[in-house]
């Protein structure tokens, strides 16, 4: 079994089974998540790790809300710029204005932590519900995970996982992909 499919297992499994995690997940009220990272190149394996995660759980009875980060940023893209005119814009302007572009969306238009707020169901619960942001890969090099994060701070009132494509770097430091700078600044715990 590989180390990450080890700690997903024994380490943040137990975690999210009991009762109520979020002691567990965070010493901080209102950022009741954590991140588990894995190796880039182990995203699909992780993936198919998650399905059955989220069935074990939903054996026990917890209802497991999916949120992709990808699927967020292809909305509101969509919805802000029709897709030839961003392929149009990025070989005229060039790939920095289109990462720039998308940016822009994420961040002012149509706010990612509010596109991941609003899929949580209203009437969740902290000892039912858990949710799962996957596919932040689809991210890169658009938006950092650590912006993300800080910014759910107060929308997020149930236990919920980042499952982060990166490298660790020392005690709480992530490399998103393994490529960026590390970012020492993470507050949620880190399995």
């Amino acid at each position: 079994m590989s180390e990450w499919k080890k700690r997903l297992k024994d380490g943040l499994e137990p975690i999210l089974a009991m009762a109520d995690p979020r002691e567990k997940l965070s010493a901080y009220h209102d950022m009741p998540y954590a991140i588990f990272w894995y190796p880039p190149e182990e995203e699909f394996p992780l993936r198919n790790e998650i399905t059955l995660l989220k069935t074990r759980l939903e054996q026990i009875g917890k209802r497991v809300t999916v949120i992709s980060l990808a699927e967020c940023l292809h909305n509101a893209l969509d919805s802000e710029i029709s897709k030839s005119e961003f392929i149009e814009n990025e070989r005229i302007m060039g790939l920095e204005a289109a990462i720039e572009t998308a940016h822009e969306v994420i961040s002012v238009n149509q706010p990612l932590p509010d596109l991941v707020a609003e899929r949580i169901p209203s009437d969740a619960t902290a000892s039912k519900d858990i949710v799962f942001i996957v596919r932040a890969g689809a991210l890169f090099p658009i938006y950092r995970t650590s912006s993300l994060l800080e910014k759910l701070q107060g929308k997020v009132f149930v236990p919920a996982i980042l499952f982060y494509p990166g490298v660790i770097d020392g005690a709480a430091g992530l490399k998103f992909m393994g490529i960026l700078d590390a970012e020492h600044n993470y507050r949620p715990k880190i399995f």
